[in-house]
């Protein structure tokens, strides 16, 4: 039984290099479920198949391979960490309950003062020596190092100190106790280990063989190209990876994206776009979105004129039409945030984000500008369909008003992410995107939090939010996260307009969508249907 993937060099749906896999059926009842009119349409069904190649579309090109230069999102590099280095931990993203990977478990007798990993016994790195506590002591504490510069620095600098208690226990102490720490582990880099060895090495020896313990080793990396993996035969977690090979391309741009894998180019793409999912729905193909709460936001600058004016803030806030601007970017497909939790979390409280008002906006327009301090920004955003749209948007809805200008900025990635970290910027595109709210919105909020775009800082906030950090107890979390919601809209760090849409789309062949933090797919359970 043969399957023949063509991909081309220089696209990601055709060209000249034909891929022949053979497969063999574990057991039987293998299909392809075909969409029906009334139903979400459904992927390969029944047991895994074994062997056969896969093309996957990511958002996002890596800067390097080493895991501190990786981000574990679905719109960064989330598939292809967890190909190279598997997973510590998952997480079920319904209960966002903790679940077992690599590490046994991650858990906290105090409180959250101290957390205790224990291993898997026998991990092996692709090299052969051993994934122990030692390893995982290494790679945290070099994530917290800000010579590394990692991706995950806002987390990992949590941790005060990593102890090895024996080769398969590592003892962690918490800057301050979070029984929720977990999630931080999940949601970041700190999930994905590396060989010491190897990262004490030169970074261009590390990218050309990165060494992980993952379901897929590295056969090269192309930039701007393709990334070519082949199945680990020693991976700890046989059968898997079902695949033989997963062929990586990056496009950054969600119509390039979603147009391929509708053709037939790509067999599954990590998608962000809600106008681009509701096309994939129409074509037929198969959608798995996580359930988010909180979303992205039009993060204004609270350090730095004009928005360290509260009022500034609140005029844009009020000049700036959510609706509008899902009709510009998402064609209206886009799931607005009328609150941080969705309706049926046990946080939800009625307490609204939007705080559109076109004349109050005006009122307070006319009031800075009368006392010498006309409302003047640049919008930097993303060089993404979406961010592009986004700020285009908001720059034509603003300039319907007087006393106040819009400027528009366009930056690469690695640009923008610099700019947001060093709040070198007065407004750009952010998120606060919350399955269990400490991880979310301490990161956003917090007034210390190095994830804290905005700049904001709120004594009271800040009082709320380490309420819900430290406390066990749902109906304490509860009151709160009440307050957090209160304290977020009242003081108007930016404009949410859109939940997050962490998704994963996919052809009718393709089995084993399995996605866990916010949105990052595991590549060891993707098979392919003959």
């Amino acid at each position: 039984m043969l399957r023949r993937h063509v991909l081309g060099r220089n696209g990601l749906a055709a060209g000249s290099l034909a891929l022949v896999s053979v497969v063999m059926l574990v057991g039987a009842g293998c299909s392809v479920t075909p969409p029906e009119a009334s139903a979400p349409a459904v992927g390969a069904t029944g047991d895994p198949v074994i062997g056969g190649s896969m093309r996957a579309v990511q958002a996002a090109e890596p800067r390097a391979l080493d895991p501190a230069a990786l981000s574990n999102t679905w719109t960064t590099q989330g598939f292809l960490g967890n190909a190279l280095y598997g997973t510590l931990l998952i997480n079920d993203v319904v209960t966002t309950a903790i679940e077992p990977s690599m590490a046994l478990s991650y858990d906290t007798v105090d409180g959250g003062a101290t957390f205790t990993l224990r291993l898997r016994p026998d991990l092996k790195f692709s090299d052969g020596s051993p994934l122990d506590a030692a390893a995982v002591k290494f790679n945290w504490d070099r994530l917290r190092d800000p010579v590394t510069a990692s991706q995950s620095i806002a987390q990992a600098v949590n941790v005060a100190s990593n102890d090895v208690l024996d080769p398969l226990t590592l003892r962690s102490t918490l800057q301050s106790p979070n029984p929720h720490f977990a999630q931080s582990i999940v949601n970041s880099s700190m999930n994905w280990i590396g060989s010491p060895s190897a990262l004490a090495g030169s970074p261009e020896a590390f990218n050309s063989k990165p060494i992980g313990a993952g379901p897929f080793l590295l056969q090269s990396w192309a930039r701007q190209d393709v990334t070519e993996l082949v199945r680990n035969p020693n991976y700890w977690d046989a059968p898997k990876p079902y695949l033989d090979k997963i062929s990586l391309r990056t496009a950054n741009d969600t119509n390039q994206r979603i147009n391929t894998v509708i053709a037939g180019g790509a067999d599954v793409v990590m998608e962000s776009n809600w106008a681009s999912l509701a096309k994939a729905r129409n074509a037929g193909l198969p959608v798995d979105v996580v359930p988010m709460g909180g979303g992205q936001y039009i993060a204004m600058n609270n350090a730095r004129a004009p928005f360290d004016d509260i009022r500034a803030r609140q005029a844009v806030a009020k000049a700036v039409n959510v609706e509008s601007l899902n009709l510009a970017v998402y064609n209206g497909e886009g799931e607005i945030p009328e609150s941080l939790f969705k309706d049926g979390s046990p946080y939800y409280t009625d307490t609204k984000l939007s705080q559109y008002d076109p004349n109050g906006a005006q009122v307070l327009f006319d009031e800075l500008a009368a006392e010498g301090k006309p409302v003047e920004f640049t919008f930097t955003a993303f060089s993404t369909v979406e961010n592009r749209a986004g700020s285009e948007s908001v720059q034509a809805q603003l300039s319907a008003f007087d006393n106040v200008k819009v400027n528009v900025e366009t930056v690469d990635f690695p640009t923008g992410l610099a700019k947001a970290g060093s709040k070198d910027f007065q407004v750009i595109i952010s998120a606060s995107n919350i399955q269990d709210p400490d991880y979310g919105l301490w990161l956003a909020f917090q007034s210390k939090s190095r994830g804290n775009v905005s700049g904001i800082s709120d004594p009271e906030l800040d009082r709320a939010l380490a309420a819900g950090r430290y406390s066990e107890s749902t109906n304490e979390r509860k009151a709160a996260y009440k307050v957090v919601q209160e304290r977020v809209v009242a003081l108007t760090p930016g404009i949410f307009y859109v939940r997050a849409s962490p998704a994963a789309v996919s052809g009718l062949d393709v089995g084993g969508i399995h996605q866990y933090g916010t949105g990052s797919l595991l590549p060891e359970e993707l098979w392919i249907a003959d």
